[in-house]
């Protein structure tokens, strides 16, 4: 009998919640490169949107502290309404939990910052109440190296399970030989994937002889 806890992700069964991308936020991070954490962020979102995977945004003390989110992940995701919080900890909202239990899937990826209040404590507590719960550890940022690092080990102590945000978008596509959305990956791999996005154009233009991007 298949444990679908070890079950891979697909569009089919994530669903994905980009927590507190607000500029007092991104201020207070020390532990990851804050642009690094915005190219991976929009990629992701990218992402998310071309597989239709349901998405849930959500700020904390909008106008009190923290700021708006930052409209580079709205422009990505337009449709979705940014559940406003009081608490630190989005699993403490009524709001938030349902709009996570409407999309009814049981894999449950968060994102965001900080690792070690905003996303590690709605993680143990989806993870107490039977979600199977993933975090893209390379776009939530922490404000010291340490605290994103200890935050990262007592979210897998308890069951949840780190990415990055690559391997997410390729394990949603999976099959090379899938094509539906190979085309608007590979161009989102090439504007977000660091080293990886070169080499997707190096093949293109030196392997198959394709224009280079500006011309294609």
């Amino acid at each position: 009998m298949t444990d679908s806890k070890l079950e891979l992700l697909t569009p089919d069964n994530s669903v994905v919640a980009f927590i507190d991308y607000q500029p007092q936020m991104m201020f207070g991070v020390e532990s990851h490169d804050r642009q690094a954490i915005v190219n991976g962020l929009i990629g992701l979102a990218r992402a998310t949107r071309e597989f239709k995977v349901p998405a849930i945004v959500t700020s904390v003390e909008t106008k009190g502290f923290s700021g708006n989110v930052t409209p580079r992940l709205l422009d990505v995701l337009p449709e979705n309404e940014v559940i406003e919080r009081s608490t630190m900890n989005a699993w403490e909202d009524e709001g938030f939990v349902s709009a996570v239990k409407r999309t009814g899937k049981k894999k449950l990826i968060l994102a965001g910052l900080w690792t070690e209040v905003c996303i590690a404590l709605p993680a143990l507590d989806a993870l107490n109440d039977g979600f199977q719960t993933y975090f893209v550890a390379d776009i939530c940022g922490g404000t010291s190296p340490r605290a994103h690092q200890h935050a990262v080990e007592r979210m897998v102590q308890g069951g949840a399970v780190p990415l990055t945000w690559i391997q997410l978008a390729l394990e949603w596509q999976r099959d090379w030989a899938t094509k539906t959305h190979y085309d608007a990956l590979m161009t989102i791999m090439r504007e977000h994937g660091g080293a990886y996005g070169e080499g997707i154009e190096y093949a293109y233009t030196m392997v198959h002889g394709a224009p280079a991007a500006r011309g294609r």
